[in-house]
């Protein structure tokens, strides 16, 4: 499965109970958009994705997938990757943008390039950017320039 026309929305972290459910990290605003998605990974391509429930504040949902039924079988999808079609998101309003737009752009503080963009955490205290030279810099306050393709921290 190529990853290009795809977002990556979640990644299955761990086997939950013995009916082969699954805790899944989201990666999403709203962690209930799962019950809309049509997920797909390297494991599966389309697959019948129930959503159980979400864990209250918190960005893990416990999902089960049809096919894999118990806790051994489960536990094959603990890491998988989980993605949908970009073509599936909403359009965005013109000050609106997908993290996964900004991977690749400059960041910038106080003027100077400190690093690229390589992804994005999030461990509970807000958005985090992965740098490619492995800095983590806080995404809150920035300031991001879709023309100059540059974000700018504090």
């Amino acid at each position: 499965m190529s990853t290009e026309s795809k977002i990556l929305v979640g990644k299955i972290v761990a086997p939950q109970g013995i009916r082969g459910d699954v805790r899944v990290q989201t990666y999403s605003e709203k962690p209930q958009d799962f019950q809309k998605f049509k997920v797909q990974s390297t494991k599966f391509k389309e697959c019948d994705f129930k959503f159980i429930r979400v864990v209250p504040n918190s960005t893990v949902i416990i999902a089960h997938i049809a096919g894999f039924d118990d806790r051994n079988a489960a536990e094959t999808l603990r890491g998988t990757e989980l993605y949908i079609d970009r073509g599936t998101l909403p359009e965005l309003s013109s000050d609106e943008y997908y993290q996964a737009d900004l991977i690749g752009f400059v960041v910038m503080r106080d003027g100077e390039k400190i690093g690229t963009v390589a992804g994005f955490q999030n461990f509970g205290a807000g958005d985090i950017i992965e740098l490619d030279n492995g800095d983590y810099i806080s995404f809150i306050g920035a300031n991001v320039d879709m023309t100059t393709k540059t974000i700018m921290v504090k």
